[in-house]
């Protein structure tokens, strides 16, 4: 049986929150230096699913190169997407272009102050508008990260798992509940970093949080076992292949995706079903002729519904094709020029691999 603790309440969260944020918060994140709309927006649509070390480059990449919403709204969704190249999750930043050039035509430039016309923004939720409101905005805002979330339901023990409608609502309830009229910027702040450090999902470091005397999860050693993992469903493999295909000037044929589904607007090796026939297909799609190279190594990528079995095949060009495909869906790449394009993660370590050979 777990120890007899006292209960918890919104005044001593709070305090216990910002109390402990004073002593050991992180303060100087990039997107704390200029804390305005943009920068915030920025950083937190780049924190979904990724972690900070690895955002902050691209940050302070992306930052350079669009140092406001202006300059992101007239930028062409290749150089955004390239940009992003590695960082996952595209949607994120075809959302991010769309939604700054909304900022700009819309909203005269300057990002809404309320949470509804927020949300009206693509890729923006309840929580990314909240965090906007209180982190760049001076209002009072409750958010429900996945931070914010493991932080929640550890220290009330919140059963189920939390993409479920009830327990979301129990969540959302709890973070408006506790979060403060006052130094809500800090409390916001403290939660998101308690959450990524000492809450962590894997490595949890109960001794030093300030919620720990009045944690359900520590007291009743449930930490481990809270929150609840989403049920697990198997993961089905599909199978394709990507052509690597070259012309005389060792140049790469390289096709757009459509701007929605999987890596939509990036740029990509043509891809064919597992059982189609290579050098066929270049003949149908695009009249080419080509001898077969090498078959490489296939290996696998995982998306969050299913895997993903690569086969790259290497065609070369026999002949000049009558039609030269260079349009706003295909062009010939030099494998140097990569780096001006948006690319996936298994297209980009394709052809990182034939540059360096």
């Amino acid at each position: 049986m777990g120890k007899k603790i006292k209960a918890i309440d919104s005044a001593w969260f709070q305090q216990s929150i910002v109390q402990w944020y004073e002593k050991h918060g992180r303060k100087n994140l990039p997107w704390q230096k200029q804390r305005n709309p943009y920068r915030v927006w920025l950083s937190e649509i780049m924190l979904q699913q990724t972690q900070v070390k690895t955002v902050i480059p691209y940050y302070e990449r992306f930052t350079e190169r669009f140092p406001d919403v202006q300059a992101l709204a007239k930028a062409q969704e290749d150089e955004v997407l390239s940009l992003w190249s590695g960082l996952g999750y595209y949607a994120r930043a075809r959302n991010l272009h769309k939604a700054a050039q909304m900022v700009v035509n819309d909203f005269q430039g300057e990002f809404p102050r309320d949470e509804q016309n927020l949300i009206s923004l693509p890729g923006i939720g309840r929580s990314t508008a909240n965090a906007i409101r209180s982190l760049a905005m001076k209002q009072s805002a409750a958010i429900l990260d996945g931070n914010v979330k493991r932080v929640l339901i550890r220290s009330h023990a919140i059963e189920g798992w939390s993409g479920t409608r009830d327990v979301e609502k129990q969540l959302w309830e709890l973070s408006e509940r506790h979060t403060p009229q006052r130094q809500f910027r800090q409390y916001n702040q403290a939660m998101m970093d308690i959450g990524a450090s000492l809450c962590s999902r894997s490595k949890t470091d109960c001794e030093p949080c300030p919620l720990n005397s009045r944690c359900l999860a520590y007291a009743e050693d449930r930490v481990k076992e809270l929150p609840h993992r989403k049920p697990k469903k198997a993961l089905p493999t599909r199978h394709c292949q990507m052509l690597i295909i070259r012309n005389s000037e060792n140049e790469i044929f390289m096709e757009k995706r459509p701007s929605s589904g999987l890596w939509g607007g990036l740029w990509s090796l043509p891809q064919i079903d597992a059982e189609d026939k290579p050098q066929q297909s270049c003949q149908q799609k695009w009249q080419f002729k080509t001898e077969h190279s090498e078959t490489l190594t296939a290996f696998r990528h995982t998306f969050s519904h299913f895997h993903l079995t690569i086969q790259p095949v290497i065609l070369n060009l026999k002949t000049a094709p009558t039609v030269i495909a260079e349009n706003n869906q295909h062009r010939w790449v030099k494998l140097s020029q990569l780096d001006q394009l948006g690319l996936s993660s298994p297209v980009k370590k394709i052809l990182v691999q034939q540059h360096s050979n």
